[in-house]
């Protein structure tokens, strides 16, 4: 039993029946020994054994789809390798450099495991900043190898219960949440539009805990392709619904990620004769670049509420990342500092810089890395978020999130076509997603 499995048995009585599994990397490691052995000879250091130790570089790997039909997240990668340039050239991570793989996943389940197979085959400390919709797909690889998987995007229930996964934002769950929370104070009939898809399953069950708890009934859930072309068909169903109670504006959600531009195209032509339905969404829907696409503020998202992970990007919290795209990626259109991607990989990595300066003198391990967030190695942020701390079982096990350690949200709204904060600090979503009805 390895170190790392003994303290987490220690300081979790109560998990029982825990399979110990060694690692990939343990067992290339004992393969090497063996052979050495047997062939009588000093082997000395066997290579990539211990994945950054010592006076090698660490290795990190980071994954996004790109260049799909659907949801793409090229400033992910794009950025990663821009911060391994700027922190190479300010003297490293506590004086190691650091080494940036990164994996196309195509919104593919077997290519998403490829990319997990190659962080294993690679040896890298840990998967850091990364988007993927197959979560159940490569996460087993990533355990089985005792690979943590630090920052994803949040987009599958899979991130919140792997006890390998160190999830940096509450995800779907925690944005969907609030904004049915909003709405339901906001809005009559409420119409939710999410892709017809395994990860867009997720979605009503955590919007209608928001309503729910204001008091509101349901949405109405509408499918839609994820790789769709025009959605006119899904438009007017919505705003149908919408309009449905003269009293009160309704309001329509599109949650189609990349889409969602696609679907406001739609929207915008179907909307004619319903001025009064309001649009409301999440980040990751929707950043400024869509809102100036879609008219700014004679678009069809001007007073429309977004609930996000973090501040707006027009907050001084976010200098620091932008100074790193300045140096070290200035012109890289792929890397926009308002892409709540991009920021969830800058949050991740400023987590991984944290962990790997706690561990001193140690050597850099998936293990060691791992080790210190199973510790309870608390990491600030700089205000982008809540101090951050993983328990084993946190707050929200009983509904199904034991790893979700961040609940809180921000609120933004769209003014005169600008995406500016509609009130100030986070919005606690705890007690809402512990009532929701996710069975």
């Amino acid at each position: 039993m390895t170190g790392r499995r003994r303290i987490l048995s220690t300081v979790l009585p109560t998990i029982t029946n825990r399979p110990v599994r060694p690692s990939a990397r343990t067992a290339r490691a004992a393969a090497a020994l063996v052979a050495c052995a047997s062939l009588a000879v000093g082997c000395g250091v066997i290579p990539g054994a211990t994945g950054g130790s010592g006076d090698g570089p660490i290795t990190v790997m980071t994954w996004a789809p790109e260049d799909t039909k659907a949801t793409n997240k090229p400033g992910m990668p794009a950025f990663a390798q821009a911060y391994a340039r700027w922190i190479n050239a300010h003297g490293g991570i506590d004086g190691r450099e650091l080494k940036v793989l990164t994996c196309n996943d195509r919104n593919d389940s077997v290519v998403a495991a490829k990319c997990a197979e190659r962080a294993v085959d690679e040896n890298v400390v840990a998967v850091v900043g990364s988007y993927s919709q197959f979560g159940d797909t490569f996460l087993p690889s990533l355990e089985g190898a005792g690979i943590p998987y630090i920052g994803g995007y949040g987009v599958t229930n899979a991130e919140f219960t792997s006890p390998l996964s160190y999830p940096v934002n509450g995800g779907q769950p925690t944005l969907l949440a609030g904004l049915g929370k909003e709405l339901a104070r906001r809005c009559g009939p409420v119409a939710l539009v999410r892709p017809d898809s395994i990860a867009g399953d997720e979605l009503p069950p955590l919007i209608n805990s928001g309503l729910r708890a204001g008091g509101h009934p349901a949405a109405a859930d509408q499918l839609a392709e994820e790789d769709a072309t025009e959605y006119s068909g899904q438009s007017e169903r919505a705003l149908g619904h919408a309009a449905t109670d003269p009293a009160r504006t309704g309001c329509v959600v599109p949650a189609l990620g990349d889409r969602t531009t696609t679907f406001m195209d739609s929207f915008r032509r179907a909307r004619q004769d319903h001025t009064d339905v309001r649009t409301a969404t999440v980040l990751g829907s929707v950043d400024q670049t869509v809102i100036n696409a879609n008219g700014g503020a004679s678009g069809p998202y001007e007073g429309s509420y977004i609930t996000g992970w973090y501040p707006v990007a027009s907050d001084p919290h976010w200098d620091a990342m932008k100074k790193v795209i300045s140096e070290e990626a200035f012109g890289d259109n792929r890397i926009d500092p308002a892409d709540a991607g991009v920021q969830t990989t800058w949050i991740a990595y400023t987590v991984f810089k944290k962990v790997v300066e706690s561990l001193g003198d140690r050597e850099v391990t998936s293990d060691s890395v791992a080790e210190a967030l199973d510790r309870g190695l608390k990491v600030s942020t700089g205000g982008l978020t809540p101090t951050l701390q993983w328990k084993f079982r946190d707050v929200l096990a009983s509904v199904g999130f034991p790893r979700l350690a961040n609940r809180k949200v921000t609120l933004q709204v769209v003014r005169d076509g600008r995406l500016v904060a509609a009130r100030n600090g986070f919005i606690d979503v705890t007690r809402t997603l512990e009532n929701a009805d996710l069975n």
